[in-house]
């Protein structure tokens, strides 16, 4: 009676395994099928319903079926942004040369220079071990939150990238979190970390793989160059503003005044003074950094400084790693990326399908509209730091809103190089989910409870309002008193 009932008990569950293999089967074909339907109905949108020179139009379409690429599907960002350049060499939209040229330009050897000192920083133990100095002078959880986003600041300085930066750090917060027992004093500090790290980016350089491609289109646009020294007056005041804002609003928001005035204790830092190669490591860090500063006095190209502080860094004896260990942490992805995405960003300029894509939306503007500054950089405010929620690269949203904004508005009067800069500055806000940065998705996949995606939201919605007033104080009245005026 056994083995002749098996055969009917197994068959809800067999049935019950097709159905499920079914549904999957369609999930996965709506979700090929949905991208492929979306970037089908934009190109023929484009092709047939735009008043542009070819040329234009078939730029467009590469940008935006890399833009459903970025959004819609699981495909590596750098794939697509490397398909896309291809693409436009192919349809003659930019030369080869172009592309070569992206991967060999100044900004690019900046980058992979300051990849090889962060590497040779991480390896020395000189980061963690200046950091632990300062926090474990704080006596309760206010003091070591202010201190924590002092030090996340300062590692912009010479850290290159958001993830870099998190990775860095990752070791501090884990040391801190591990003495820490309260739930809610270790979520909140899981939130400080990433948050600073991506508001503080803007004060530097070499903070955002984005702030490459914003130079990089500033230039070419024909536009004041922005050194190391020049961006670190623009970005860093905002930078400091916006992390510390956001260390009171996580303070505030997330903890009990009992909590935030709770006292802590931390291990002590390891006994005795720096060692010598610890010594070597800071000293040449620090020469590096003065070099980029002084750069208008000395006259060498901050890549040169670059690099040749990490050739230094990596000598045998005095270095913690080789130059051939320090090489591989070097993000090629990012740097491929940046090339890619800032040649499709040259070849929306340059064809003109920037200027004609958004010309008739800024025309639909109410009379008068874009004669104010003010209205203008609310606009400009407001995409940039809603845009994450669509495109979850910070480079891909630069590479995406400075040839769609800044052509046209620079044709009206406005200056193209400050409205790029506030734009890849709004773009630096990217809170609101797991997936809108590299930092964010780190610290909350740790093997203890971090935070949930609705500590996110709340924390960005509080956040928001804080960063459009700051970036609309900064454009509108502080920097142009630097000399970066709208107008």
């Amino acid at each position: 009676m056994t083995m002749l009932s098996s055969p009917t008990s197994a068959g809800p569950i067999m049935a019950s395994g097709l159905r499920s293999d079914h549904w999957r089967s369609v999930r996965a074909a709506f979700r090929l099928g949905l991208p492929i339907l979306i970037a089908s109905a934009l190109a023929a949108a484009i092709w047939f319903g735009l008043p542009l020179d070819p040329r234009a139009r078939m730029a467009l379409i590469v940008f935006a079926l890399a833009i459903v690429g970025w959004c819609l599907t699981d495909l590596d960002d750098t794939l697509i942004a490397l398909a896309a350049a291809v693409a436009l060499v192919l349809c003659g939209l930019t030369s080869a040369r172009s592309l070569h040229a992206a991967l060999g330009n100044e900004l690019t050897w900046l980058l992979i220079g300051a990849f090889i000192i962060a590497a040779v920083l991480r390896a020395s133990g000189l980061t963690e071990r200046l950091a632990s100095a300062v926090l474990n002078r704080t006596r309760s959880v206010r003091a070591l939150f202010l201190a924590s986003t002092g030090v996340i600041v300062a590692t912009a300085l010479f850290v290159p990238s958001t993830s870099g930066r998190a990775a860095l750090l990752l070791p501090v917060y884990l040391a801190l979190a591990a003495v820490i027992e309260d739930r809610r004093i270790r979520r909140a500090l899981a939130l400080l970390f990433p948050t600073v790290i991506l508001l503080s980016a803007g004060g530097t350089l070499i903070g955002a793989g984005a702030h490459l491609i914003a130079i990089e289109m500033i230039q070419r646009s024909g536009g004041a160059s922005h050194g190391y020294l020049g961006w670190l007056l623009l970005g860093m005041p905002l930078a400091l503003l916006a992390s510390f804002g956001a260390a009171f609003v996580i303070l505030y928001a997330f903890l009990h005044p009992a909590e935030r005035a709770q006292l802590i204790e931390l291990p002590p830092t390891a006994a005795g003074t720096l060692s010598g190669q610890q010594r070597y490591v800071g000293a040449l860090v620090g020469l590096v950094v003065i070099g980029w500063c002084t750069q208008p006095v000395h006259g060498v190209d901050a890549a040169l400084v670059t690099l040749c502080g990490a050739i230094t860094l990596t000598l045998k004896p005095f270095a913690p790693i080789s130059m051939k260990q320090a090489v591989k942490s070097v993000e090629w992805q990012l740097i491929l990326f940046l090339a890619a995405t800032t040649l499709m960003g040259q070849a929306l300029i340059e064809t003109g399908a920037a200027s004609g894509l958004l010309q008739p939306l800024l025309a639909a503007l109410p009379p008068g509209a874009l004669s104010h500054p003010a209205t203008i950089a609310a606009l400009v405010t407001a995409v940039a730091l809603l845009s994450h929620l669509l495109i979850t690269s910070r480079s891909a949203r630069a590479t995406v809103l400075i040839p769609l904004l800044a052509p046209p508005l620079a044709a009206l009067g406005y200056d193209f190089g400050a409205v790029t800069i506030l734009i890849v500055m709004g773009t630096g806000f990217c809170q609101s989910l797991p997936v809108s940065a590299k930092p964010i998705a780190l610290y909350a996949d740790l093997e203890h409870e971090t935070y949930w995606p609705r500590d996110l939201t709340g924390l960005s919605l509080l956040l928001l309002p804080m960063m459009g007033a700051l970036l609309l104080l900064f454009s509108l009245w502080i920097w142009p008193l630097l000399g970066l005026s709208l107008r």
